[in-house]
């Protein structure tokens, strides 16, 4: 689990990197809680995140964004936050350019970012979006969604009730082919206490899931 510094249009960016071997090993990058709010990185979820890639054969990166930790900068109200995405996703690809496919995972405030970079980048091809923030920021952007992916939340979420999350997931407009999946977690708070195991369970099923379909396609 290196440390890795790369350039972000506000200056550094602190990660974290695993580097598959595979010429060809598919790629994820994994999207932190709220800066002003204690997310880093390090986030117990987001790690758990990095490690269910890694351990399928990703070539993994997670980050910082500005103004966290070592990353520079200062917090711009997601803007500048989907901006580190972006270069992020950008370096990963350089070590990886032949990597047959990529995906997301955003926590939280994460979440939000992620899904505005899956609008951007048509490579990504699948999304694993945890405890997405559906009552504090605009989703509309997804219409349509150009990407299958999963939605997960806990039904005990004060910060976000689940009903939030059921409507912005009906909402959803998807083209032929795109299948978006919703799963709650009984018992589930916003921030996975005592259910981080059951959160990832489901995660990591969907996850070998489309791997598989993946495969066998």
């Amino acid at each position: 689990m290196p440390e890795v510094i790369f350039n972000g249009p506000a200056g550094r960016i602190e990660g974290r990197y695993h580097h598959n071997e595979s010429s060809t090993s598919p790629v994820a990058i994994i999207l932190h809680p709220h800066p002003q709010f204690g997310g880093t990185m390090n986030n117990p979820i987001v790690h758990a995140l990095y490690y269910m890639f890694q351990k399928r054969g990703f070539s993994v990166l997670r980050f910082n964004f500005r103004g966290v930790g070592r990353s520079q900068g200062i917090y711009d109200n997601g803007a500048g936050e989907l901006s580190d995405a972006a270069a992020a996703l950008d370096w990963a690809q350089s070590l990886n350019r032949d990597a047959r496919s990529c995906w997301i995972a955003g926590f939280s405030f994460g979440s939000w970012i992620s899904m505005q970079l899956l609008m951007r980048r048509p490579e990504i091809a699948g999304f694993i979006s945890v405890a997405p923030m559906a009552n504090h920021y605009d989703f509309s952007f997804l219409a349509p969604c150009p990407a299958s992916g999963l939605f997960v939340n806990g039904d005990k979420d004060s910060v976000t009730p689940p009903e939030h999350v059921t409507s912005l997931v009906s909402r959803l407009k998807t083209q032929k082919g795109i299948v978006i999946e919703h799963q709650t977690i009984a018992g589930a708070n916003h921030f996975f206490e005592d259910k981080a195991e059951d959160l990832m369970t489901v995660v990591e099923d969907y996850l070998d899931r489309r791997l598989a379909e993946e495969e066998a396609a």
